[in-house]
């Protein structure tokens, strides 16, 4: 059984803490910092405790050494002291003698935050597998663990799974949060329920546009995935981004056969260089009709181009239409949040869900991958 960080009290304990701390960087800036602030919640909490804190995070994915110069959660320790007003240690690497011996010599109230997880992964993938020696050796520098990255909660990784395995295991608060705000599209649906799915791949969603189909009244379809529907309907969609897997596209068809009723396609664009790269004003008020007769609403993915001010006009044009809509209104995935929060529209939705992969599993699944994983392990490693 799953139990909640603030269930129970954790006093004077070294904690390890899993985060979501996989924002946006440009630049060597963090372009959004929304997802470190959820965190506060937790570690404030633990903090209030006593607790030393061991901090931990993927932040993009470690594919070649260039990748992990890129990847340095260094400007995130930077952001947290700052938002906690407080000296935050950092760790140029995830694992080795020398976290352990920091780690070892943490006090109460102290923080040091790990440098990425998913350095582990470079030559062996062993974060990204859960290898079991990795959460263990983690596992091994504290007494708790609190799994706090939602976000992260459909993978089976070391650093979000694993570790569980050894440690009494606790859930945090911005999950808590996640699941109470997210039960809405998943339990006793008011209906008509009306998904919005955008997105640059529909290789990337097409399994969930499956399993969504069978829930939802009404699926509105926007960006590469609307290409993608488009081209497999016969359409000349130019040298927009779209699928030309023929297993897909096939998939698609028979999807479009079967549910002819609920999937809904653009009408018209806005098109440059022979691309189709936003919504145009048709197909917005198109879908608007079907959002004002919803009762309950999911935001995945943006219409276009959102980031180039000349193809935003559909995403702000559509998310803007919600701000006066009674519905339950919820949002997630990574680009929607960004183009949220860089119109200034957070007050037209209900929820904002900071999981884009995991929100979607949530939502059409009515599970997360290592959720399951922990209720197995959490238990027995409390007693």
């Amino acid at each position: 059984m799953i139990h909640y960080v603030d269930e129970t009290e954790i006093k004077n304990k070294k904690v390890i803490v899993r985060c979501d701390f996989n924002v946006p960087i440009q630049d060597g800036k963090i372009i959004d910092n929304s997802r470190i602030i959820k965190s506060l919640e937790t570690i404030n909490l633990l903090l209030k405790n006593n607790n030393a804190l061991i901090l931990m995070s993927h932040l993009g994915r470690i594919k070649t050494a260039e990748d992990k110069e890129k990847y340095s959660l260094q400007v995130v320790r930077n952001e947290l002291s700052r938002l906690l007003n407080k000296d935050v240690k950092f760790l140029n690497s995830p694992v080795g003698m020398e976290t352990m011996k920091v780690c070892k010599e943490l006090k109460n109230g102290e923080v040091v935050l790990l440098e990425n997880t998913r350095y582990c992964d470079l030559t062996e993938r062993l974060e990204s597998n859960n290898d079991l020696n990795l959460a263990k050796y983690w596992a091994s520098l504290a007494d708790v663990f609190v799994v706090d990255a939602f976000g992260s909660l459909h993978r089976n990784h070391a650093s979000v799974a694993g570790i569980s395995t050894y440690l009494p295991t606790y859930i945090g608060l911005l999950v808590k949060e996640e699941i109470n705000n997210l039960n809405p599209v998943i339990m006793n649906i008011k209906r008509p329920f009306t998904i919005f799915m955008g997105g640059a791949k529909v290789d990337d969603k097409l399994g969930y546009i499956k399993l969504l189909l069978k829930k939802c009244d009404k699926l509105l379809l926007g960006g590469g995935i609307a290409n993608s529907f488009l081209y497999a309907c016969g359409y000349d969609v130019k040298d927009s981004l779209c699928t030309t897997d023929e297993m897909t596209l096939d998939e698609i068809r028979e999807l479009i056969k079967v549910y002819k009723d609920k999937i809904i396609m653009p009408i018209d664009f806005v098109i440059e260089d022979n691309k189709i790269l936003d919504l145009g004003d048709r197909t917005i008020n198109k879908y608007k009709k079907y959002l004002d007769e919803s009762k309950t609403i999911f935001i995945n993915g943006t219409c276009g181009k959102f980031e180039e001010s000349r193809f935003s006009h559909g995403t702000i044009a559509l998310f803007s239409t919600l701000k006066n809509n009674s519905a339950i209104k919820i949002a997630g995935g990574g680009d929607t949040l960004n183009a949220i929060n860089e119109f200034g529209l957070q007050d037209a939705f209900t929820f904002l869900s900071s999981g884009g992969g995991a929100s979607l599993e949530y939502i059409s699944n009515n599970n997360l991958a290592a959720l399951d994983y922990i209720n197995k392990h959490t238990d027995t490693n409390r007693q």
